[in-house]
């Protein structure tokens, strides 16, 4: 006769309890159990029962549970079940974090990580095995285009997965503010219906409603030269600056221009000459909105950093050199005001393009989309790296299928107001993904690449640095307690499988471009799930939240571009100027799309700081605990550094990045 004590936890968003009754069974290594309950879980609430079981069931392996219903299948959200036997045996914890619906019965294991083919007891292989066998079949991929990384095959959001949807909190407010911005545009185009639209002040008409204050300052600056300069190294976007070693072929400088041939020179024997090049837009076949051309180019930017670390543009270039013209016009800060203005503009709505497809579309959500697919194709529960991963994949896989039913889709909002929509974005994201390599995707050597290590007032390339080393250790720390050598890695089957699944399925044979295809070492394996980690947490806050701030006042980001670009300067007329930028109803649409997408979630869960207790392995835990002390000691030392700055760089404060992709 043994008493155990069994405490069963239920979720605490809106309808994770359940009206249905619960009936639980403990196994053991010698008996089962059922135990005679009537258990109907309430949202929230931690129950504790003690049962008295005649006989010894021996070290608990497995917890199992089948939910009853007769009318209303009432789906309930279990935590966690923990139990205590008898004696002074240690409570045993089994890790569940998901739906529990139909009436057939879930078989929760003993939550210690164990690797495939260690384990002591054949039970757990035989039920990692049939766990992977039932996700293959829930867990499909699909092809969103052709060329692309596949996605999970989710026509909408309701076809997916229940334990991949958002929980219902998160539902309600992402649809509610959906609707409220819409209401926004509405009231926008009706206030601006009788007012005119032909200069720049007139965007003040729609700059109301919900907007940052660092929105407020870009209204006030953005015409700056240094502002337009900072956004390379701290803005929406800092992933497309480098530092030149070489002038750029496609940069051919007039006659005359012997004055700025030095100091460009000058600026490369100083390592003060940097570059962003929108090559990757030459060509790009340009949107068709409500019957109207909308127009894209592929702009050079040369830019000095003087002494101060202020990054001053020194010229332009709308696009690169062509059979009809050989040598394009340069736009120069010397130039007529308008013509100098509107030059930056096609600057800024090249990076708009490349920052929304290139940097946050591909390189973090449809990226860590096939992390978190082949993580739940390859890896069960029991997997040490399966529990490293999954608080970082929650809500990824819905927030990526809404975004190509109402976002990326035909008819969806790139097509109506972005001018790489229409397919123009697909085409781009081809580009982009011949691009990708693996190293472009660790700041370390991505940095490095482009000259920016140790850059003046590179907040992002500094913070991203400090954030991947705390990754990196945190990984290290969990990879460690599992893998105790490079042999250890090599002889788990379900890890080189998720590995080969990530680089030749998901992405799409990507070894070409330095992903590896298995994991030969310990070292190997800890840079590429610092590299999923770091995706996406701190590369997508990075990436996201800067929308709120830079594209909220238009004309500093504009989402199309109206005209062809100017190829004379004296002829630019604040017609001209308008013309080009966005209409009342485009900018209205950016503005409540970017706040939207680019807004603090309620639901938000900092970095590090999930609830759920995957490991149950106290070692495990002190790892977690260390990550959130270096997390917290990182968050002092940027509030410290942002007090002395006029603009603070905050995209990667620890707080303010979220464990997941969610939006």
């Amino acid at each position: 006769m043994g008493r155990y004590r069994i405490r069963v936890a239920t979720g605490t968003s809106l309808f994770a309890g359940s009206h249905n009754r619960v009936q639980l069974w403990l196994v053991g290594a010698r008996g089962e159990t059922e135990l005679e309950l009537q258990l109907r879980p309430a949202r929230g609430q931690e129950e504790e029962f003690e049962y008295d079981v005649p006989e010894d069931l021996g070290p608990l392996q497995f917890v199992k549970l089948r939910k009853h219903h007769s009318l209303v299948d009432d789906a309930w959200f279990c935590d966690r079940i923990t139990v205590q036997g008898p004696g002074a045996c240690e409570e045993a914890a089994f890790p569940c974090y998901r739906w529990v619906q139909g009436n057939g019965v879930l078989c929760l294991p003993e939550g210690t990580a164990r690797l495939s083919g260690n384990n002591a007891l054949d039970v757990f292989q035989k039920h990692r095995e049939k766990e992977l066998k039932e996700r293959r079949q829930i867990y499909r991929w699909a092809t969103w285009k052709e060329g692309l990384p596949l996605t999970i095959a989710a026509g909408c959001e309701d076809d997916l997965p229940a334990n991949m949807r958002f929980h219902e909190e998160k539902r309600l407010d992402f649809e509610w503010t959906l609707k409220a911005g819409a209401l926004e545009m509405v009231l926008k185009r009706v206030y601006t219906l009788l007012s005119s639209w032909d200069r720049l002040e007139d965007f003040d008409q729609i700059f109301w409603g919900q907007k940052s204050t660092l929105a407020e300052k870009v209204r006030q600056h953005w015409q700056d030269d240094e502002f337009f300069g900072y956004q390379f190294l701290n803005g929406a976007n800092p992933m497309l600056l480098r530092r030149c070693t070489s002038l750029p072929s496609r940069l051919v400088l007039p006659s005359g221009m012997e004055e700025l041939q030095a100091q460009l020179e000058n600026g490369l024997q100083n390592s003060s000459l940097f570059e962003a090049d929108f090559i990757l837009l030459d060509g790009i076949p340009a949107n068709v909105i409500r019957g109207e051309k909308q127009y894209l180019a592929a702009p050079l930017v040369m830019l000095k950093m003087d002494p101060s670390g202020k990054l001053i543009p020194l010229l332009i270039q709308i696009q690169p050199p062509s059979p009809s013209s050989p040598t394009p016009p340069l736009f120069l800060p010397s130039d007529p005001p308008l013509a100098w203005f509107l030059a930056k503009s096609w600057v800024r709505n090249s990076d708009f393009q490349l920052h929304q497809l290139q940097y946050h579309l591909l390189n973090t959500h449809l990226l860590a989309e096939v992390i978190a697919v082949a993580t739940m194709r390859c890896l069960p529960g029991l997997h040490p790296v399966f529990k490293l991963l999954i608080p970082h994949i929650r809500y990824t896989m819905e927030i990526n299928t809404r975004a190509r039913s109402q976002l990326i889709s035909d008819g969806g909002i790139f097509d109506k107001a972005v001018s790489t929509g229409g397919g123009g974005h697909v085409h781009l994201l081809r580009r982009a993904l011949a691009q990708l390599t693996y190293c472009s995707l660790c700041p370390p050597d991505n940095l490095a690449d482009r000259g920016l290590l140790g850059t003046p007032g590179a907040l992002y390339a500094r913070d991203a640095l400090r954030l991947w080393e705390i990754t990196a250790r945190y990984v290290e720390g969990i990879v460690h307690l599992f893998y105790h050598g490079d042999d250890v890695v090599r002889g788990d089957p379900e890890l080189q499988a998720w590995c080969r699944e990530i680089t030749e399925v998901g992405l799409c044979q990507a070894q070409d471009r330095g992903f590896p295809v298995s994991f030969q070492s310990q070292n190997q394996l800890c840079h590429f799930l610092t590299m999923c980690v770091f995706t996406c947490t701190a590369q997508h806050g990075a990436i996201n939240q800067g929308q709120l701030d830079w594209y909220a006042w238009v004309p500093n980001a504009p989402c199309t571009m109206r005209m062809p670009p100017p190829t004379t300067k004296e002829d630019v007329t604040m017609a001209t100027v308008m013309g080009s930028l966005p209409d009342v109803r485009q900018a209205s649409l950016q503005m409540a799309i970017t706040w939207h997408l680019g807004r603090r979630q309620p639901d938000m869960v900092p970095l590090g700081h999930h609830k759920e207790k995957y490991f149950s392995d106290p070692k495990a835990r002190s790892v977690l605990n260390q990550f959130q002390t270096d997390l917290e000691n990182l968050e002092r030392e940027i509030t410290v550094r942002n007090e002395q700055l006029d603009l603070p760089y905050e995209y990667l404060k620890p707080s303010l990045i979220e464990n997941s992709i969610t939006i």
